[in-house]
């Protein structure tokens, strides 16, 4: 069981914690993104420790990958959504993959999307349609997931969080698993950024679960509930059905676990990382969560002043965190 939230800890804090514990995580897993925890323990006893890019991709350190890059799309839609912000966001994303973006050549594609990111997006350039181009079901990565954090800090109306978390991994992920992991995690989220500790975070998020009637998401969450990532790092064995390897609900539950863990950030993400295969996504995910309950000031100053849009997500936090 989780302990209660530091008092110390303010909103605001945890709000930033947020959006740069998803891009944290990610960078320090990019390194050994697709390795295997074989791998990973035979080149890095120790554990990655610090972000130091490279991989398969070779990635400036700190630089951000499809995680990040997309969650800043969703959260830039939020600070200016027009009518629609599913629409913004959908623009954003396609923006992001048709080459309109920082640190890349203009109209040069990303060097990494996922197959079903990559099928919605091309889908709503077709049509213009952000709700008819997700990949459909029986897809169901973990692309959605990884950017769907912004709508827990910009929304604060519970059912239009739901429905926001929901209608944007709609875009590229509309398979029931991708959409209803989204709300309860963002519920997860939305209860950190208030304070609330860590396992009635957890129920926040079971409970959407429980009202959309997807046991499939319920079971993740118990599952995460029962994880000890110490023991999964130290042997490499999951016990997930696809091992970490780009599932949404593995992803899910690795988060649900890392949440409920009561050691540091650092050591936890630390520990995401070195069970490998999906090793980016997977800390991303679980960073959002520990960055909600742990604040900005938990995330180590050498793995901060190396992100590619630190600045830029610590300002957009501060928007959010006054709403």
């Amino acid at each position: 069981m989780a302990s209660a939230p530091d008092s110390t800890t303010g909103r605001p804090d945890r709000v930033a914690g947020a959006l740069l514990g998803v891009h944290a995580g990610d960078a320090l897993g990019a390194t050994v993104e697709f390795d295997s925890w074989e791998y990973i323990r035979f080149r890095y006893p120790g554990g990655v420790r610090e972000i130091m890019g490279g991989g398969v991709f070779e990635w400036p350190p700190g630089h951000a990958t499809d995680d990040t890059d997309l969650t800043r799309a969703v959260a830039l839609a939020y600070l200016d959504p027009g009518d629609d912000v599913v629409l913004a966001a959908a623009r954003r994303m396609l923006n992001w993959y048709e080459g309109d973006w920082p640190g890349r050549a203009p109209g040069r594609p990303p060097v990494d999307v996922g197959g079903a990111t990559e099928d919605g997006l091309r889908a709503f350039a077709q049509t213009g349609d952000p709700g008819g181009s997700g990949a459909g079901p029986g897809r169901a990565g973990n692309g959605s997931l990884m950017r769907c954090i912004p709508t827990a800090l910009a929304v604060r109306d519970r059912d239009r969080r739901i429905r926001d978390s929901m209608r944007i991994s709609a875009v590229t992920h509309s398979d029931v698993r991708c959409t209803v992991a989204c709300a309860a995690y963002n519920e997860i989220v939305a209860a950190l950024v208030d304070g609330v500790a860590a396992n009635g975070a957890v129920a926040a998020g079971a409970a959407v679960a429980r009202e959309l009637h997807n046991t499939d998401v319920l079971a993740a969450i118990a599952l995460g509930e029962r994880l000890d990532l110490a023991e999964l790092a130290r042997t490499g064995v999951t016990g997930l059905p696809d091992d970490g390897n780009g599932y949404v609900l593995d992803s899910l539950a690795l988060a649900v676990a890392a949440v409920l863990d009561l050691r540091d950030l650092t050591d936890v993400l630390i520990d995401i990382v070195a069970l490998g295969n999906d090793s980016d996504t997977n800390a991303a995910i679980a960073g959002g969560l520990l960055g909600a309950r742990d604040g900005a000031s938990s995330i180590p100053d050498g793995w901060l002043s190396l992100l590619q849009f630190r600045v830029e997500f610590t300002e957009i936090a501060a928007v959010f965190g006054r709403r």
